[in-house]
């Protein structure tokens, strides 16, 4: 609807048919840096009804546990004028989230607050991070960031212990569509030694027409300034190589160089849509780091830094991911 184009953390599935998926992703790390918990919420529609339902997803990146909380499709309720998601006795919306998990897999309860959160910037022509690809219906997968980083308050109670989660930091970002592409990285991290300084990275095989084209987006905050590389922006990737033990990453516009290293590490395993399910199994840490390089083509320095706690993703197609860059 046209009213959410300028609104991506809103819920994008009223009057949407299957097969349809939508999810947030909030990330949470506690000021002493030992806890870390990724928090999913979503719905899944499929051309099969026996596959319809919600979910909220637990991703402990300590320890790579991972479980899927599994709910009645008519369990999740959004409104159409804001943020504001239930499912079942779980809310969640731009200023935080509770849970309420009872189920056996991993009892959770409690609130965290978002303190300040910062939004991608929207304007009528780049309508969120997918810049002017926003305005074309029914993209295979639609991409938002609810907040680059911000403050925590409030604390969850994990299998009987709380932790505490006021002072640390935090991201939320959103996905919606039809599936995940069918080959992607994605990285982020919003813990550099500046507070405040966020980055987000991802690179798909994006569908278009009859064809298909390895389309990407990156978003670099710090100093209350958006540093922005996207195939939409005219950058171009110089270079991109996936291995066992890292990705290696670069790309250039008109005046600048921007390299990311990020180096792999174990995780746990998380469930993704295709067409027909939610039966994807994707490998997620958030024990990465991310090496950051940002300079402009005269070789002066705009910034350097490495993340931590980063959050990556190296999932499907990787080999055609990587000839499409030939």
């Amino acid at each position: 609807m046209l009213r959410n184009l300028f609104h991506p953390e809103r819920y994008h599935g009223h009057r949407r048919k299957p097969p349809f998926f939508e999810g947030w992703y909030y990330k949470i790390v506690d000021p002493g840096e030992q806890h870390r918990l990724a928090v999913i919420p979503g719905i899944f529609l499929s051309d099969d009804p026996d596959h319809h339902h919600s979910f909220v997803q637990v991703l402990d990146g300590t320890t790579g546990d991972a479980t899927y909380h599994r709910y009645p499709a008519d369990a999740f309720e959004a409104a159409r004028d804001v943020f504001d998601v239930r499912i079942g006795p779980n809310r969640f919306s731009a200023s935080g989230f509770t849970l309420d998990i009872t189920d056996d897999d991993r009892p959770i309860a409690g609130t965290v607050e978002l303190i300040d959160p910062i939004p991608w910037p929207v304007s009528f022509t780049s309508p969120g991070i997918m810049g002017p690809y926003g305005w074309v219906p029914m993209m295979e997968c639609n991409h938002g960031v609810v907040s680059f980083d911000h403050a925590l308050a409030g604390a969850l109670t994990l299998d009987g212990t709380t932790v505490d989660f006021t002072g640390g930091r935090g991201y939320c970002e959103k996905d919606w569509g039809k599936s995940f592409p069918a080959g992607y990285v994605w990285m982020q991290s919003n813990h550099f030694a500046s507070v405040g300084t966020s980055f987000v990275a991802s690179i798909a095989i994006i569908p278009w027409l009859f064809s298909a084209f390895p389309g990407f987006i990156i978003g670099l905050w710090h100093d209350g300034s958006l540093h922005r590389f996207a195939t939409y922006t005219k950058a171009a990737t110089d270079r991109l190589r996936i291995t066992d033990d890292a990705v290696e990453w670069q790309v250039s516009d008109r005046t600048s160089v921007l390299e990311m290293t990020a180096h792999r590490a174990t995780g746990g395993l998380l469930y993704g849509p295709t067409r027909e399910q939610m039966g994807d199994r994707v490998g997620e840490t958030m024990l990465s780091e991310i090496t950051v390089s940002l300079r402009t083509r005269d070789g002066d320095v705009l910034f350097e830094g490495t993340g931590r706690h980063a959050g990556l993703e190296v999932h499907g197609d990787l080999d055609r991911l990587l000839e499409m860059q030939v």
